[in-house]
């Protein structure tokens, strides 16, 4: 496949999506230190989302744990440097918070209504999906695994076998992946991206 690169944007978005992120655990952790707790506040319940309608985008910010947030920053930081690269700045952050934002409505009417969401995921998947049908055949390492695969392998099994993990929220996943997808039909339909 060739594309338009658009390399000169640089990575500020992506980190400063990450910043935001580590930021926000770090103020969670000090807040549950003192008996205060931000997810409650910033993380969504289908609930009470229209007495809380703002948790429907602080949600993609917060995160349940450490490995929560390394994993899914670790893997933002991969997809998201790449697909800004390919679509640009704009582009990226109209997937990212879309996606993020879609698996959120999923979770609305497929979650358990007085469950509390948190993560960055529906929008990585977002960014996994787009980049699936963009550059397919790229070759990634997922851990443990020590041989590279095709991009379009990790993204969706690594969507399959998420899907089966308990405390996941699925939807907000399938959400962020579906939108991701639709993303990159878009994209090449547009002629920016040429597949030979």
């Amino acid at each position: 496949m060739r594309y338009r690169s658009y390399g000169d944007d640089g990575i500020m978005p992506v980190v400063a999506i990450i910043v935001a992120c580590f930021v926000l655990y770090l103020a969670t952790v000090i807040a549950n230190f003192f008996g205060y707790s931000l997810i409650v506040y910033l993380g969504m319940r289908p609930a009470s989302l229209l007495v809380q309608p703002w948790t429907i985008i602080t949600s993609l910010f917060m995160h349940g744990g450490i490995w929560h947030l390394l994993a899914n920053m670790l893997t933002l930081y991969f997809f998201g440097t790449f697909l800004q690269r390919l679509v640009g700045t704009r582009t990226f952050l109209l997937i990212y918070f879309v996606g993020g934002i879609v698996g959120n409505i999923l979770f609305i009417f497929l979650g358990p209504p007085y469950a509390t969401v948190v993560g960055a995921s529906g929008a990585i998947f977002a960014l996994g999906g787009t980049l699936a049908v963009l550059t397919p055949m790229s070759r990634v390492f997922i851990f443990p695994i020590p041989v590279p695969m095709p991009l379009w392998v990790a993204v969706i099994g690594g969507f399959l076998i998420l899907s089966f993990a308990p405390g996941i929220a699925w939807q907000g996943h399938l959400g962020g992946l579906v939108t991701g997808l639709i993303a990159g039909f878009l994209l090449r339909r547009r002629r920016r991206f040429v597949i030979f």
